[in-house]
């Protein structure tokens, strides 16, 4: 009968450390951090997806369409600081009809140097805009018109040159020859800069037009609508 409390603890003792080693057991397999290895994989997996989402034509067009417009206005901007510094300078050290053609350099550029600042300003706020398909398609037909507005002009600044330039030859007038040299300068640099311009927003507005010419009308959940054919 003394045997039979000691047997007791016994038994007792075996189950408590069975459950203890349980215990253990669990909090071992526990400590192996499954879930933040899955979770770190699925986020790792989104974050690389997000990077390769590719970006659609009417924005690669936009965001192209912005440095294009971004790029010629520096150029601008430039020819235009160097024409006011160089202008003058050289207005004030010289006489005769190249006084004349510095001084109009300087009095033509102050009007291109506000255009680029303008431009430039205008581009900062295009860089921010969300457009859509519409929006971009009329940007696009913009940009192309006034360059082809802006040759033009630069024709009439060349002609215009020309015709000053030899009236002042004919009648001895050294100022009416020098305004004409300074806008025939000025006009040829500025056509053949606005032929570039429209050439390249030419290139890349037909990206544009190319993926317009792939929508399609077809039927949708929703109704009729445009569809683009993958």
């Amino acid at each position: 009968m003394a045997m039979k409390p000691l047997f007791l603890f016994y038994i007792l003792t075996v189950i408590v450390l069975s459950s203890n080693a349980q215990v253990v057991l669990i909090d071992t397999s526990s400590s192996i951090p499954k879930a933040p290895i899955t979770k770190k994989v699925i986020d790792s997996s989104a974050v690389l997806n997000d990077s390769l989402k590719p970006i659609s034509i009417p924005d690669s067009v936009a965001l192209r369409r912005n440095i294009l417009n971004k790029t010629n206005m520096t150029v601008l901007l430039a020819w235009s600081g160097a024409n006011l510094i160089q202008g003058s300078i050289s207005a004030g050290n010289l006489v005769g009809s190249p006084h004349y053609f510095h001084q109009m350099n300087v009095y033509f550029n102050i009007i291109n140097l506000a255009i680029a600042g303008y431009g430039l300003y205008e581009v900062r706020k295009q860089m921010n805009k969300k457009l859509s398909l519409l929006q971009n398609l009329r940007q696009q037909q913009k940009i192309e018109s006034l360059l082809l507005l802006n040759s033009g002009l630069d024709l009439s600044y060349i002609t215009t040159g020309l015709y000053l330039q030899e009236r002042g030859t004919n009648k001895l007038n050294k100022q009416t020859k020098g305004y004409g040299g300074s806008l025939i300068l000025q006009g040829s640099f500025l056509l053949v800069f606005d032929i570039i311009q429209y050439i390249e927003h030419r290139q890349n507005g037909q990206l544009l037009n190319k993926y317009l010419g792939n929508l399609q009308f077809a039927s949708t959940s929703n109704g009729v609508g445009l569809v683009l054919p993958l």
